[in-house]
């Protein structure tokens, strides 16, 4: 069995000072993102499937990756906000081209839990309250309809933070 290959675009903001954003480092990161996904959808001989872990800053994407590796062995895992079907596009467009089953983990916090949860966060890894608010808004649920094989949405107990799944 072989661990899960971890994408998250946030990753190539990382500097030896800690995470650094600017709006031309932000495009690169995504561009890198996007030829690494290829390259994990296209190496090596094991079956993989694609896990596309979404949901506004804070909500516990990664957290969930990182509970979760046993259910992710030999698959990819893209970890981003990605809350729109026009955000998603891209992912699913490079996985369908690739013959790879994309399944869909939307991690659905409530604005207020995902604002905390941000605050938590270290400093270099905080975005700012305005971006987390402009995602939110902009949500929409991942389906079957737009190229997901499975669409699974974990939501946030807004008390202690633990997620529970549901399964479309």
């Amino acid at each position: 069995m072989t661990p899960a290959i971890h994408i998250n675009p946030d990753d190539y903001l990382e500097t030896e000072g800690g995470r650094v954003f600017t709006a031309e480092r932000n495009a690169l990161a995504w561009e890198r993102a996007f030829a690494d996904l290829s390259l994990a959808l296209r190496g090596g001989s094991n079956p993989k499937s694609l896990y596309v872990v979404m949901g506004v800053q804070g909500a516990g994407k990664t957290t969930w990756v990182q509970s979760n590796q046993e259910l992710l062995t030999n698959a990819v895992v893209f970890d981003a906000a990605l809350p729109a079907k026009s955000h998603r596009a891209k992912v699913l467009a490079i996985a369908s081209a690739l013959g790879v089953p994309a399944i869909a983990v939307w991690v659905n916090a409530p604005l207020e839990v995902a604002l905390i949860r941000n605050q938590l966060r270290a400093p270099d890894k905080r975005v700012p309250e305005a971006a987390v608010r402009s995602v939110f808004s902009m949500l929409e649920p991942p389906s079957i309809e737009e190229g997901f094989v499975q669409v699974i949405e974990i939501s946030a107990d807004a008390n202690t933070g633990h997620g529970f799944a549901h399964f479309h």
